[in-house]
């Protein structure tokens, strides 16, 4: 299983619906919480190019945020994608 990296908010509700798609696909995710952490927050934008959370790595592959992850879902990409 793949290696999944989430930069959140504890009250983003985007985050919270990625967080629980992972769940439900039973994915084990390390957490990065930005929530008054300004470097953490830098260092997600550096890696992102994004400033919204969710922002979200499978390895080192940038998804991007809660809707990019769905569209994943949807297609069928995303199972391919953590079975690397």
């Amino acid at each position: 299983m793949s290696q999944v990296t989430i930069y959140s908010s504890d009250y983003c509700p985007f985050c919270i619906r990625a967080k629980q798609l992972l769940k439900m696909k039973q994915v084990e995710f390390n957490e990065i919480n930005v929530d008054g952490q300004s470097a953490l927050r830098r260092e997600m934008t550096e890696k992102s190019g994004r400033t919204s959370v969710p922002q979200i790595w499978i390895q080192e592959h940038h998804v991007g945020g809660c809707d990019e992850l769905f569209a994943l879902e949807r297609s069928g990409k995303l199972d391919a994608l953590l079975s690397q």
